[in-house]
């Protein structure tokens, strides 16, 4: 069996259990956005009429996308693989983060925004030491 194939799965691991909250909590957003498309930004005082309602389907579309990608990962054994996946939901979160770092220098301050920044930041070091302690093991495992 290949070295990469010999790493655990993530789902036994602390990375699985990101994965699969991240799974979780991206796929609700998916469906808020889909079914009440003028909530979520609404919570940051944003007002979207009909007209808008096109960017929320977009956003669920790629939520959707991102909480399916994440929901698969947790089953992955390819370090290779699991480490793009975690890399790319690291960037993900903070250029969302600091996009809404951008947005909050031309808006008025939201608490909400300002708290979805930091839950943007947390997730990144999250997936990061996840990550790193999966890889780890993976590594002890196969040698």
């Amino acid at each position: 069996m290949p070295a990469a194939r010999s790493a655990r799965a993530p789902w036994r691991s602390l990375l699985g259990i990101v994965f699969i909250a991240h799974g979780v909590i991206t796929l609700a957003a998916a469906v808020v956005l889909a079914m009440l498309p003028a909530a979520i930004p609404a919570t940051v005082g944003i007002e979207l009429g009909p007209d808008g309602y096109l960017l929320s389907y977009f956003l669920a579309a790629a939520e959707l996308a991102i909480g399916v990608l994440s929901l698969g990962a947790a089953r992955l054994t390819d370090p290779t693989a699991v480490g793009l996946i975690v890399a790319t939901f690291v960037v993900f979160h903070l250029a969302t983060a600091l996009l809404e770092l951008v947005f909050l220098f031309s808006a008025a301050p939201s608490a909400v925004l300002v708290g979805n920044l930091v839950v943007r930041l947390v997730a990144a070091v999250v997936f990061v030491v996840a990550w790193r302690f999966w890889r780890r093991r993976a590594a002890s495992a196969s040698a």
